[in-house]
Parts: C-alpha cells; sequence; structure tokens
C-alpha cells in the first residue's frame, strides 16, 4: 500500500471516530463524585439510611432546580462506596442528570445496587479512586467535585496529603460531610474533633467547604443542602 493510501486510510478512520468522540465528551455543569463511607462502621440500618438520604435528594425538586438553573442544565453524577484501601467501588457509574427522570433512574439503580464495600476507612485511596473516575468519565466541565461522606478519620492506605494534593491540582474540589457518631467515638488521626480532620486534612480546591450531619436520622437532610450548595456554586 501506498503512503497516499495509508494517509487516507488514516484520515479516514480519523473522521469517522469525531462522532463517537463527541458524544462522550459532553459539557455538563458540574462533575460530581459522591464517594461514601461503606466502611465496616456503618451497620446494615445505618447503610440503608444512607443510601436512601442520597437517592431522596439526587431527585428532590430543588435540587433539580439548583441543575436547571446552569448553562448547560445538566449535571454528571457517580456514586462511590469505599472502605479498607483495596475497596473502592463504583456503584452507579456517571450518569447525567437533567430532569427528574434522569434523577429517577440513577435513585432506582443506586438503592438497588448490593453493598460490597468492607474494611476500614481509607479516604486517601477513596480520594484516588474518585480523582482517576473524573479523570476517565469522559465529560467536560468548569467544576469537578469530589464529595466525601464519612463517620471516622483516614486509618490506612495511601498517604493523605500527597493524594489530597494531586487532586487539587487537577482542579478538582474536595468536599466532605462529617456523620457526627453517638459520643463522638472517632476522633481525628492526632486526636483533633472529627469535623476539624476532614477540615485540615480532607477538604480543599475551590470553595471547598465541610459540613455535619448528627447521626445517619439527620443524613438525608444534610446530603440535600449539600448537594445544592454546590450545585449552585457551579452555576457560572
Amino acid at each position: 500500500m501506498t503512503l497516499r493510501r495509508l494517509a487516507l486510510l488514516f484520515l479516514a478512520i480519523a473522521w469517522s471516530a469525531l462522532p463517537l468522540r463527541s458524544a462522550l465528551s459532553e459539557e455538563v455543569d458540574l462533575q460530581l463524585v459522591l464517594a461514601a463511607d461503606g466502611s465496616g462502621s456503618i451497620d446494615d440500618d445505618e447503610f440503608r439510611l444512607q443510601r436512601a438520604g442520597y437517592a431522596a435528594a439526587i431527585t428532590d425538586e430543588r435540587v433539580l432546580n439548583a441543575i436547571r438553573s446552569g448553562y448547560h442544565q445538566a449535571i454528571a453524577i457517580a456514586f462511590v462506596e469505599w472502605g479498607a484501601p483495596e475497596s473502592q467501588h463504583t456503584i452507579v457509574d456517571w450518569t447525567v442528570i437533567r430532569d427528574a427522570a434522569s434523577a429517577r433512574d440513577f435513585a432506582d439503580r443506586l438503592l438497588a445496587a448490593p453493598r460490597v464495600a468492607y474494611g476500614y476507612n481509607s479516604i486517601s485511596n477513596a480520594i484516588d479512586y474518585s480523582a482517576r473516575l473524573i479523570r476517565e468519565s469522559g465529560h467536560a466541565s468548569p467544576r469537578k467535585i469530589i464529595d466525601i461522606s464519612g463517620d471516622g478519620p483516614q486509618m490506612n492506605g495511601q498517604p493523605l496529603a500527597p493524594v489530597r494534593a494531586l487532586a487539587i491540582g487537577e482542579g478538582i474540589t474536595i468536599n466532605a460531610l462529617v456523620v457526627a457518631a453517638d459520643g463522638g467515638r472517632f476522633p481525628g488521626m492526632s486526636g483533633e474533633a472529627l469535623l476539624q480532620h476532614y477540615q485540615l486534612d480532607i477538604i480543599g480546591g475551590p470553595g471547598a467547604f465541610a459540613m455535619t450531619a448528627n447521626g445517619r436520622q439527620r443524613f438525608a437532610h444534610a446530603i440535600l443542602n449539600k448537594m445544592i450548595r454546590e450545585i449552585a456554586m457551579a452555576t457560572p
């Protein structure tokens, strides 16, 4: 085959791939990884309350209104649960939420998925896993957020500081929702209050913030307020 024919064949292959790349690179107002604690500190009842809280927040009309206020009127969400260093799992893969139907589909898949995370807290590995999901999402957005929720501190896995710094350096904001346990039985790594640990060691990036849910019973209310704030901040 001549060089000319090889060049023409290469161009034909490249042009044929353009529609696929265009479809994968859908623009949204926000890429949001909801990275929820699925570790051994959470019993089955608490786990169900947590999943239900996320499902209720995603389908809430106030969240949908916040999404509609954006330039693209759409966000991309992935749901991850994490535990031990080797236990990070995509429970619901990237889904574009733009209306009640897409939100309900996401929530239904979330509620139907089995529990798979195990072991104890590697927040660093959860951040690393979530950042990789964002890199490979195929979406484009002005803001990218990893939303960590947990009721305990970083315990093991990769060193937290460099993982956090790498994600922030890629333009990813890390927010946190701290679930306050009864009696405050889980302090931070250095014995400080758990919220302070999340504020000092975990969150970071443009507009980063941490919130507290006073137990699983208040989780749904807290995650609803948190998601509205995150989506609203992503609106130009």
